[in-house]
């Protein structure tokens, strides 16, 4: 294939146009039509290159260039459904210098954009599966919020209602606010647990905050639910790090992820049961040693 300089042709002659790999037949008078780049390619105001062949060689991507040739006929042309398409037919337009169009390809853009802004999404799972199907199916940072307010033997303390409610407004909140780059569920009727955050990057459960536990008075247990706003805005930020990444780092996952194991553990009511016998043994036996 060589490049040669193609002279100027009479404005009823087709030319034969390479756009990328793109073949297209038109004629000089469609492309002189606008003022833009293809009339000045096309007036001799413009090297042309042509191979061996007689193809008219321009080096940008053809996908668009039907659209294209389609405006300088008619003046106008239906836009793609496509966001992504509508930017790629904008990159033409400007490259080409078709003002008017590329203007109504920004103005669209424009549109969708205000259209898609406030659309906010919550998965509410029923099983453990489900999870486990979402979590590999983004590559999103995940945050999950654990809520069952009726699963528990004992009662409340007084402040563990307003606690459960502060705790649900603010995974609202922030559904809302990061909804383009956290994907949040919500599961009602999961475990034992009562409220449970829990955050995921790449599959993998970075951090836990556990928000109930078990209180004893005088006479009787209570379930209490606190709302630890700060440790839970932490952990958003730290699996925030992971936005736009690929694949695991090993190193931001080690340096990010909370050491579960050494924070405290939410613990069922057999297990609290279990550690109070044995406290109630071991004191029974120095008081009589």
């Amino acid at each position: 294939m060589s490049g040669e300089q193609a002279g100027v042709k009479t404005p009823s002659e087709y030319v034969k146009l390479n756009i990328g790999g793109y073949l297209h037949y038109t004629t000089i008078s469609t492309l002189r039509k606008h003022d833009t780049m293809l009339r000045a390619m096309f007036s001799g105001r413009m090297e042309v290159l042509t191979d061996n062949e007689g193809w008219i060689l321009i080096d940008r991507c053809g996908k668009h260039f039907g659209t294209i040739l389609n405006y300088l006929r008619d003046g106008s042309v239906p836009l793609p459904e496509s966001i992504k398409e509508i930017a790629e037919l904008l990159a033409e337009a400007k490259y080409y210098c078709i003002t008017e169009l590329a203007e109504s390809c920004e103005q669209a853009l424009l549109k969708r954009e205000r259209e898609n802004d406030p659309i906010c999404r919550v998965t509410l799972i029923t099983s453990q599966r489900e999870e486990q199907v979402i979590l590999s199916s983004t590559i999103k940072p995940v945050v999950k919020l654990l809520v069952n307010r009726h699963n528990n033997k004992y009662s409340y303390t007084s402040t563990s209602d307003d606690n459960l409610l502060k705790n649900i407004e603010l995974f609202d909140k922030m559904s809302l606010r990061f909804s383009g780059r956290i994907v949040f569920i919500k599961d009602v009727i999961g475990s034992s647990e009562i409220c449970c955050w829990t955050f995921f990057a790449h599959s993998r459960k970075m951090a836990e905050v556990c928000c109930h536990s078990i209180v004893y008075t005088t006479d009787k247990k209570h379930t209490k639910v606190e709302f630890p706003e700060a440790r839970i805005y932490e952990e958003t930020l730290n699996i925030l790090l992971y936005e736009n990444r690929n694949g695991p780092d090993q190193e931001l996952m080690q340096a990010t992820s909370s050491q579960i194991s050494g924070a405290p553990a939410c613990t069922s009511d057999e297990e609290e049961g279990e550690r109070s016998g044995l406290a109630r043994l071991r004191s029974n036996k120095q008081n009589t040693n």
